[in-house]
């Protein structure tokens, strides 16, 4: 299962309203095309299943899943550097005098420019849940650049979209420390064997666990002395195993053994199906339980808590929000 492994997860704003066939003709005008020879990057919307000419947006058991794909070229810094000091030695040979900063810069961006048709190219696919009836949008990226820009795409993409980072009653770096404190996860949770603690002082001291039990007085120690968790693995309902940030980053999901993880034994596009229906359907519920246990969700406006986890509505107009603090740390599912 590949479907989702770290998600951000958003509210959809209750006026947006499109059919299936509407989205798809939105995200038609944005449709992925390949770099071109001298083009550093491109992006745009492709289809879920990767065949060619087929729907940009499915439904799957009433679950609608998109995908946006992004190709980048990049030439070595070290290769433009030693190509440019030879085009400046080359110059200060013929003419006497050392190329200026501005004049470097134009043969830096030549140089680039020259090189670029023979550079890899890159690329990543990023798969995108739309789950109209529950009003929700989850990105599967821990990258918070990545995700503004394809919620920025949907906005362009979509008339009238509009989403808003989840916000809870009680944040979670609060909630995860009353958790190890107590050693009380909420209902139908459990506390599994890896976090992180960071200091709020200016020590900015790490302490890691890994594979190693949290139930000790160690680190209800570190806790009280100050530390707040910023990550948490746990367990929900013995089905899916997940590790929670301080910025409501849902990362490392693994759909356990008995969600149907190994019972789409038939054709590509019967797995494809399986994959999707058995993480909407699991994350589904995941979700609402983790918003609960986190006192709720916070009102689709309300104001933003602290930095990790801003809520505020994206608008049309203005394609752009704001991405869990902690995500731009994740870099685990970078193309480039």
């Amino acid at each position: 299962m590949s479907v989702f492994k770290n998600v951000i997860v958003y509210r959809i704003e209750p006026a947006w309203s499109q059919t299936l066939t509407e989205v798809e003709e939105g995200l038609g005008k944005q449709r992925f095309e390949p770099c071109g020879p001298s083009q550093e990057k491109s992006a745009g919307w492709v289809e879920p299943r990767g065949e060619a000419n087929g729907p940009l947006a499915e439904s799957i058991g009433g679950q609608w899943l998109v995908e946006y794909m992004i190709e980048s070229k990049a030439v070595p810094g070290s290769v433009v550097r030693r190509k440019l000091d030879e085009r400046c030695a080359q110059i200060e040979a013929t003419t006497g005098r050392k190329p200026g900063k501005k004049e470097k810069k134009e043969l830096k961006e030549d140089i680039t420019l020259e090189l670029l048709p023979m550079a890899f190219t890159r690329s990543a696919r990023v798969a995108v849940w739309i789950d109209q009836a529950e009003r929700r949008l989850v990105i599967n990226s821990a990258n918070a650049a990545r995700a503004d820009e394809v919620v920025t795409s949907l906005v362009k993409s979509l008339d009238g979209f509009a989403v808003a980072l989840i916000n809870t009653q009680i944040e979670p770096a609060a909630a995860m420390a009353n958790w190890l404190l107590t050693q009380e996860p909420p209902a139908g949770f459990t506390i599994d064997r890896e976090c992180e603690l960071k200091a709020s002082d200016d020590s900015k001291a790490v302490v890691r666990y890994a594979k190693h039990p949290l139930d000790i007085e160690e680190v209800q120690k570190h806790i009280t002395d100050g530390k707040r968790p910023t990550r948490l693995a746990l367990t929900w309902d013995d089905r899916v195993s997940f590790e929670l940030t301080h910025g409501m980053l849902i990362r490392k999901i693994v759909f356990l053994e008995g969600t149907g993880d190994g019972a789409s034994g038939g054709k590509k596009e019967d797995n494809f199906d399986a994959d999707v229906a058995i993480a909407t359907g699991e994350l589904g519920q995941l979700v609402p339980a983790l918003l609960d246990a986190l006192g709720g969700e916070a009102a689709f406006s309300g104001a933003p808590k602290d930095e990790s986890a801003k809520p505020e509505a994206v608008p049309a107009a203005a394609p752009t929000t704001s991405t869990p603090a902690d995500a731009v740390e994740e870099e685990e599912d970078a193309p480039f």
